[in-house]
């Protein structure tokens, strides 16, 4: 169970980049969107609910892979950054490339700065506090997007 946890945790080795780990994180959960769109047709709303279904998963991989490395959250745990970028995705008018790289930048902003509440959830305990922040971050973008669709047409 361990190596399914570091495997999910780490997003199948998008954890282990020697730099900026969740900026590569975000960057695979794009690399499973962009098909999903192209070839199976995902429209925006999939992505939360897809990243719904993960979200325990995800939890219980970031607590596991935390206790096993002995860290609250170690950088190696993306498996937050993937969730939390598909939520990102849900607020898009529609997923084509300016869309997807403004979901990706708007998450990563918020991610990285933290609004309230979004750094209060980080002290919740074990994965859930690893991903909860990230589920925040994303639903932040996610916002963002649908409204700039009143503001600029995007």
């Amino acid at each position: 169970m361990n190596r399914l946890a570091l495997l999910l945790g780490t997003w199948f080795g998008c954890g282990l980049a020697p730099l900026a780990p969740g900026t590569v994180g975000s960057v695979g959960a794009l690399i499973v969107a962009w098909p999903l769109v192209a070839w199976c047709g995902f429209l925006p709303w999939h992505f939360p609910a897809l990243a719904a279904v993960f979200t325990l998963p995800g939890m219980w991989a970031a607590g596991r892979t935390a206790a096993i490395k002995g860290l609250k959250d170690p950088q190696i745990v993306v498996v937050d950054e993937v969730l939390g970028q598909w939520i990102a995705l849900g607020g898009a008018a529609a997923l084509d490339p300016p869309r997807l790289l403004a979901a990706f930048a708007l998450f990563r902003l918020f991610d990285i700065v933290k609004p309230w509440p979004v750094r209060r959830l980080e002290a919740l305990p074990g994965g859930v506090g690893i991903v909860a922040d990230d589920l925040a971050a994303g639903a932040y973008a996610a916002l963002v997007l649908y409204l700039s669709r009143f503001v600029v047409q995007f």
